[in-house]
């Protein structure tokens, strides 16, 4: 509910920035900004006969410094600093045998379960090349913001359910920390759609008990919204 009410505020907060915005005129503005997006998460590079099953999605929220490279300030460059959480239903189990070496097994539809998620959250650095229509005048503008993203995943869980069983993995050997990821945003005033598409695989050097390899990336699609 916390969560629903930030984002239903929103466009009041841009609102209350767009009006003081009309009694001072800045001729050497930033478009600084906070951000915070929702999104569904799309596994792909995953072996034949995994898919999505269950909740799969992610916020991510930060602040980004923007850096006007031309005169009228509406070309940028943007350094951040944020967060992000995300989580991934499908049937890909990951566990652990008795010599602690990883298990990557398909799960078909003979294998009933109640939850099979993989979970994480991340420190993210993006960086942003960034066109607007904004004026010194008016926050309201058309963007279109195209960029990357350097992170660090700090924690993860991959958590299997089962009636009379659950299983909890929250050291895989194979899985890679740092997170690379090409981004796109684009939209009008508040509300924009955003893109995300991982560079590098979750896993390296995986493969499922029958010998294919688990690479494992998302493809991020969603809304992000941007405060002044």
């Amino acid at each position: 509910m916390i969560l629903i009410s930030l984002i239903c505020a929103i466009p009041a907060i841009c609102q209350q920035t767009e009006t003081h915005s009309d009694t001072l005129v800045d001729t050497r503005y930033r478009e600084d900004q906070f951000y915070i997006g929702l999104n569904y998460n799309i596994i792909s590079s995953v072996p034949r006969g995994v898919n999505s099953r269950g909740l799969s999605g992610g916020l991510q929220l930060g602040y980004f410094r923007d850096m006007p490279i031309n005169k009228r300030r509406n070309v940028a460059i943007a350094i951040g600093a944020g967060l992000a959480f995300d989580q991934f239903g499908q049937n890909l189990f990951i566990g652990e045998k008795l010599d602690q070496t990883t298990i990557f097994k398909v799960l078909n539809d003979e294998v009933t379960f109640d939850q099979n998620r993989f979970s994480m959250a991340a420190l993210e650095v993006p960086v942003q090349f960034r066109w607007r229509t904004s004026t010194a005048e008016s926050y309201k503008f058309w963007r279109i913001y195209a960029g990357f993203k350097m992170g660090y995943v700090y924690w993860y869980k991959a958590t299997f359910k089962q009636p009379n069983n659950k299983v909890v993995q929250t050291d895989i050997p194979e899985f890679n920390n740092l997170r690379f990821s090409a981004n796109l945003s684009f939209g009008y005033n508040t509300f924009n759609f955003y893109a995300s598409y991982s560079i590098n695989p979750f896993f390296t050097d995986a493969t499922t008990n029958t010998g294919q390899t688990v690479d494992f990336k998302a493809i991020k699609l969603g809304l992000i919204f941007y405060i002044l």
